[in-house]
């Protein structure tokens, strides 16, 4: 079997057709479900990492395609941080309102300016309460956190073990979230909300107290995303290991090493992430490790890896393939 493995889409659905058909795929009519969808090549199935929606044009476009492909049986996808947040935005917050035991509508994920603009763009196309927008929410609420095969590992960001074991007793079988999950990984600084936030946002380290930054998105932020696929990382400076564009480093002191990180990636299996925004030319993160976001939502490219399970190892850079609109 061959895995292609397609990264953040984030409502560009021009990109995603555009990619798929360089990949090879058809777009047909399924003869049961009466619905158009892309075919790939014998022997292979599409596993698209997470972040389907949230800034771009083609919301509505984009999971249509996507849905249809796994409703026909030949794709897979699992869930990003931004379907999680749709799903936090739109469910009450049980516990925050039989606290305040007040008629006020209180939500996991709260509506203020930051998290309305990231937001819009879906939100735009699928109105808030409306039929369209319980419906995609109970699509979203049917990826799982992650996938393990006999050969490789997916998950939208980060690989940890000991955090998906904090998970799973809250999870259906195949590791897609249940109300009670929501409700308790949306309680912040809750030990689920953190194995969740490990798990879709990847290893962060919280700066030193009163230091922080100001992201692409006009967020402040406290903690700071760590390269978790170089192996040990105590005692290095931050801004060595550091996830972040330059515009975000140069807002924090040089100097602050990182202390007590508890994360070891515990597997044998290459694993297959997005999230992390890269750019240029596409390679593996280490031997091990392929991430396939390179920034469709901004200047980047949206990009795929075939994973052949045949040939596991090693991982190379001829197997990205990238769909660069003209």
């Amino acid at each position: 079997m061959i895995y292609d493995v397609i990264g953040d889409i984030h409502g560009h659905a021009d990109k995603l057709e555009g990619l798929l058909e360089k990949l090879g795929y058809t777009l047909r009519v399924h003869e049961t479900l009466n619905i158009n969808y892309y075919q790939p090549p014998e022997g292979n199935r599409a596993i698209f990492i997470g972040d389907l929606i949230d800034r771009g044009p083609q919301e509505l476009q984009t999971l249509e395609i996507v849905y249809a492909m796994i409703d026909a049986g030949v794709a897979d996808a699992v869930m990003g941080n931004h379907e999680y947040n749709a799903l936090a935005y739109a469910t009450l917050d049980k516990t925050a309102m039989q606290q305040a035991n007040c008629n006020q509508n209180l939500y996991l994920r709260c509506h203020n300016d930051t998290h309305n603009r990231q937001h819009q763009a879906f939100l735009e196309e699928v109105p808030f309460g409306s039929e369209a927008h319980h419906y995609w929410l109970k699509r979203f609420a049917e990826l799982p956190l992650w996938i393990e095969t006999e050969h490789a590992c997916f998950v939208h960001a980060c690989w940890d073990v000991d955090n998906m074991a904090v998970l799973k007793p809250m999870l259906t079988e195949d590791n897609r979230i249940t109300e009670e999950a929501l409700q308790r990984t949306g309680q912040k600084h809750s030990l689920e909300y953190e194995a969740l936030e490990r798990v879709l946002k990847g290893v962060e380290i919280p700066l030193p107290e009163g230091i922080s930054f100001t992201d692409k998105d006009g967020a402040v932020r406290h903690r700071m995303r760590v390269k978790w696929w170089q192996g040990s990382l105590q005692g290095q400076r931050i801004v060595d290991i550091a996830r972040a564009p330059y515009s975000d480093l140069a807002q924090i002191p040089q100097d602050i090493v990182v202390e007590n990180l508890d994360f070891q990636l515990k597997t044998q299996k290459p694993v297959f992430i997005g999230h992390y925004w890269l750019t240029g030319d596409p390679q593996p993160l280490s031997p091990q490790v392929v991430c396939t976001d390179y920034s469709a939502a901004g200047t980047g490219h949206l990009t795929a890896y075939r994973f052949d399970s045949n040939k596991p190892l090693p991982l190379s850079t001829d197997n990205f393939v990238q769909y660069i609109a003209s």
